[in-house]
């Protein structure tokens, strides 16, 4: 049984839509490599101090291995503001934005859902808690370059998670209805936390909310390191069932006789998923509508096979991420706006599209 052959979860069934043979979506992977490449030093160039190509690309160019310039012909000021400010914040814009994406496409295949998101079972009200817990302590606690906040904002989304998969499990099978509503509930429960402690939080306010909206100013190497590890065991995991994620389009019962162990496969991805979101939210905040828009962009463009859908999403998700913050940083130069409003203005026109469509869609 081909792709082919499934039941079209994601797609019209009065509209024959066609897309790209795979040789053409192979082809899409490798253009979208060279353009992150290019839209990365394009960010970097992107700032209040004006930085030729030619200097990033031979400053970038110098710290290759087995690559040595004696006499560099930039002063020290500009490698510093390269290597040490823009580029860690690109690069972690890039995990972010590619994370974000790759979940959403996770949770839209294992849920047939398009309009499923990272933050459906309660990962982004989990993460907020502890971030908003983290910015009221008196504790100025800090390690491995970065403070408490980030660590209280994973530890909360991996809690928050944790218990609604417990709530919603019923013996050894976990109804995907059951940790949809389990989570709608606790991210309701908890985000009336938060609203309350923003409320208390007196001073600290303006600080909460900004981080709530997302931002990548403070972002260091430190926070690469430690947000690299997670995606790309992430990534390397959803990938391997890219294959099962095609057989799930059929319902739970057809894919366990097609040989798909349905139950392991949920945690599995679940697991895989959550944690590289849970890493993605906890230095930068709850960026939103990246789940969503980018996956099913991807899908309308190249179709909903997921040995492609998955590594296209990275791709494009940290593209448009990257492209955001550039806007977030320089449209209102030197005050900066948080990425999650640029997000949200592009997002959400393109979420109302979704629900305008949903009554043809079959899901």
């Amino acid at each position: 049984m081909t792709l082919h052959q499934l039941k079209p979860s994601f797609t019209e069934q009065s509209v024959p839509i066609h897309f790209p043979h795979w040789r053409g979506r192979i082809y899409a992977i490798l253009g979208l490599l060279v353009a992150f490449g290019a839209i990365v030093v394009f960010a970097t160039a992107v700032g209040s101090v004006q930085i030729p190509f030619s200097t990033i690309c031979r400053i970038l160019f110098s710290k290759l291995p087995l690559v040595e310039i004696n006499n560099p012909a930039w002063p020290g000021t500009l490698e510093t503001i390269i290597l040490e400010v823009r580029l860690p914040r690109v690069i972690l814009a890039g995990l972010v934005g590619g994370a974000l994406a790759l979940a959403g496409a996770t949770y839209q295949g294992l849920f047939r859902n398009p309009l499923a998101d990272p933050y459906l079972i309660g990962v982004a009200q989990g993460a907020a808690l502890g971030a908003v817990v983290g910015f009221l302590l008196p504790s100025t606690w800090h390690g491995m370059g970065f403070g408490i906040i980030p660590v209280l904002a994973f530890i909360g989304a991996l809690v928050s998670t944790t218990i609604v998969y417990s709530l919603a499990r019923v013996g050894k099978t976990l109804p995907v209805t059951t940790l949809i509503l389990a989570g709608v509930a606790l991210g309701a429960l908890l985000a009336s936390i938060v609203s309350y402690l923003i409320i208390s939080s007196g001073e600290k306010m303006h600080g909460i909310i900004f981080w709530l909206m997302g931002s990548f100013s403070l972002s260091r190497w430190s926070e690469v390191g430690v947000v690299l590890p997670y995606v790309v065991v992430g990534v390397v995991v959803i990938l391997l069932y890219a294959r099962s994620l095609n057989v799930m389009q059929l319902d739970e019962e057809q894919a366990q006789q097609l040989g798909v162990n349905v139950e392991r496969l949920k945690l599995v991805l679940l697991a895989a998923a959550t944690l590289i979101t849970a890493a993605a939210v906890s230095f930068v905040g709850t960026i939103g509508f990246v789940g969503i828009i980018v996956p099913h962009a991807v899908r309308l463009i190249w179709g909903p096979d997921h040995r492609f859908l998955l590594p296209l999403s990275v791709l494009t998700g940290a593209i448009f991420l990257i492209l955001a913050d550039v806007i977030a940083r320089t449209i209102l130069a030197p005050t900066e706006i948080p990425i999650g409003v640029i997000t949200a203005i592009v997002g959400a026109p393109f979420f109302l599209y979704l629900l305008r469509r949903r009554k043809r869609v079959i899901f």
